[in-house]
């Protein structure tokens, strides 16, 4: 929920958004979402034209997905935080795992979102102080999406070569076909 005043407690007066994520309904939407939240929202499709906003106009905030067709959100987080250190940026993702979101801190986001996250979420990670504490999630993964989140990892980190991560995981090659080829557990 934006504050009363309109959310206009942003810290520098700056209010301008750099939205990036290759689902065009969903950045559509999220972005008229946060210009009502009072951003003055600029969106882009891929890592390429962001970094080509970036260095014509650092944003105060930034929302990235990790993974775009054209490389990895972590590389805008990384150009963003070279020219404008003190950018809010938060890195979505349909692929959340322990390692990515480590590595998205790291790069300097304040906070990493497991998709699908609404604007309400994201325009509250947005306007944390740096000493608030996020809210433990209301639905924590199950156990059975912790394995699997697992298994992506490690299939991730081996460019998706199924037979040397069922090697790694030690598990049999046409089990881990079967996993892959299924939904994530919830």
């Amino acid at each position: 929920m934006p504050d009363s005043d309109g959310g206009k407690d942003m810290v520098s007066g700056d209010n301008t958004l750099l939205l990036v994520d290759d689902d065009r309904p969903f950045l559509t939407r999220l972005g008229r979402a946060m210009e009502s939240r009072g951003f003055a929202v600029e969106t882009t499709e891929s890592v390429g034209e962001a970094l080509t906003r970036i260095k014509a106009s650092p944003p105060a905030y930034a929302v990235v997905d990790m993974r775009l067709e054209d490389g990895n959100g972590l590389d805008v987080i990384e150009a963003i935080r070279t020219v404008r250190p003190d950018c809010k940026a938060i890195v979505l993702t349909g692929y959340g795992n322990i390692a990515t979101a480590v590595s998205a801190v790291k790069m300097g986001a304040v906070d990493y979102l497991a998709k699908p996250a609404d604007a309400d979420d994201i325009y509250t990670a947005l306007m944390r102080k740096p000493d608030d504490k996020a809210n433990p999630p209301e639905n924590p993964m199950s156990a059975d999406r912790v394995r699997w989140e697992h298994i992506q990892r490690v299939y991730e980190l081996c460019d998706r070569n199924v037979s040397e991560t069922a090697r790694r995981l030690n598990m049999h090659r046409r089990t881990l076909q079967r996993i892959l080829a299924k939904r994530a557990p919830r």
